[in-house]
């Protein structure tokens, strides 16, 4: 009995680990999550491929207020810019090669200047897959789909500047999550947390189990 009820944790502990590990490198990020009012940031977006065909086109929706200017060329894509008529602008990543192949992910860097004022910066992308299947990045945090966000502020960011001393510093200093975590993130780690104990406690029975099988021999 033991022995079947530690299996049957070790196949939970198993498919929560499973599902938190496609959680947390499924969704496009972009960073950093936090950045100073009116400097030249270089932001970095990375573009996991998460279905079984490949990823070959990605558009990004630069948030109002921001002006794009320069991109890393990547080997195997072309960009694309173009001005909306709501003022703001899209720019797209195409592959002109194989694209994101599945298991895989591309990073792609650029430099914008941001607002100059304090703002919340929505990143909106739409992932395009070979099949012509289209992923909209552009839910809230909470969703199976978000959109990465940052947060412009008036002064250097906590993590870049120096350590504040007492923990009332630093919560007045970081408003919002420092780390660029969604809920989304924060419910994988929790999962993941939980799933290491399903796995110790499996283990457990697994060894008391086998305990009690040499005494009957």
């Amino acid at each position: 009995m033991k022995r079947w009820v530690g299996g049957l944790i070790a196949g939970v502990s198993g498919a929560m680990t499973l599902c938190a590990t496609a959680t947390a490198f499924a969704h496009v990020i972009v960073t950093p999550a936090q950045s100073t009012v009116g400097a030249w940031e270089q932001y970095s977006m990375r573009v996991p491929c998460e279905k079984t065909d490949p990823t070959v086109q990605i558009v990004l929706k630069i948030p109002a207020g921001m002006d794009f200017e320069q991109y890393e060329p990547v080997q195997g894509w072309t960009v694309h810019e173009q001005k909306l008529s709501d003022g703001t602008e899209t720019v797209t990543w195409q592959a002109t090669g194989a694209g994101i192949q599945p298991g895989q992910f591309e990073t792609f860097q650029f430099i914008a200047q941001n607002p100059n004022k304090p703002t919340t910066l929505d990143w909106n992308a739409f992932q395009r897959y070979k099949d012509n299947t289209i992923v909209e990045w552009t839910g809230p945090a909470d969703s199976s789909t978000p959109h990465s966000m940052t947060q412009i502020l008036t002064s250097q960011p906590v993590s870049q500047a120096a350590a504040p001393t007492s923990a009332a510093q630093t919560a007045a200093a970081a408003p919002g999550n420092s780390l660029g975590w969604s809920t989304a993130d924060t419910w994988v780690l929790t999962v993941s947390i939980v799933a290491i104990l399903l796995s110790g406690l499996a283990l457990g029975f697994s060894l008391i189990g086998g305990g009690h099988d040499k005494e009957k021999e």
